[in-house]
């Protein structure tokens, strides 16, 4: 999680394998509480469920394009749907960013061969730090 001034907020624990980002959030942060209160919280369609099950009208999700049928044969989204996402891309951008800004420690981009358990957390939330703290000394 980050702001729109791409500082990290939050960064959720490593998984091994492949996981789908919003069962890692279900984990992470349990939808039973109420996390998201009095914040704007905008993510992708990886996070579909996530207004529903987090019970929150601070969830902005990008509309879906509707599914193709003989009913509807070319389906496509509406003007005001597309200037929505449009709209809510150009500011999930900033996370986007904040999360290359991490990468450029390559420790992040190659392969992690270091055994030692719970160390993959910490390599991140140190890159995470190292990129905030880039962020308010321009040097």
């Amino acid at each position: 999680m980050s702001t729109l001034s791409k500082y990290i907020l939050f960064v959720g624990r490593t998984f091994t394998g492949h996981n789908h980002d919003y069962t890692m959030l279900k984990q992470e942060l349990p939808p039973d509480k109420s996390w998201f209160d009095g914040v704007q919280v905008l993510v992708d369609l990886g996070y579909l469920g996530m207004p529903k099950d987090y019970n929150s009208d601070n969830v902005h999700l990008p509309f879906k394009k509707p599914c193709k049928s003989k009913k509807n044969p070319n389906p496509q989204l509406t003007d005001d749907q597309k200037a929505v996402n449009r709209a809510l891309s150009q500011l999930r951008i900033y996370v986007e960013n904040a999360i290359g800004g991490m990468k450029r420690y390559n420790i992040l981009v190659h392969r992690f061969r270091n055994h030692k358990h719970g160390f993959e957390d910490d390599v991140i939330g140190i890159c995470a730090g190292l990129w905030n703290f880039s962020l308010t000394n321009n040097y």
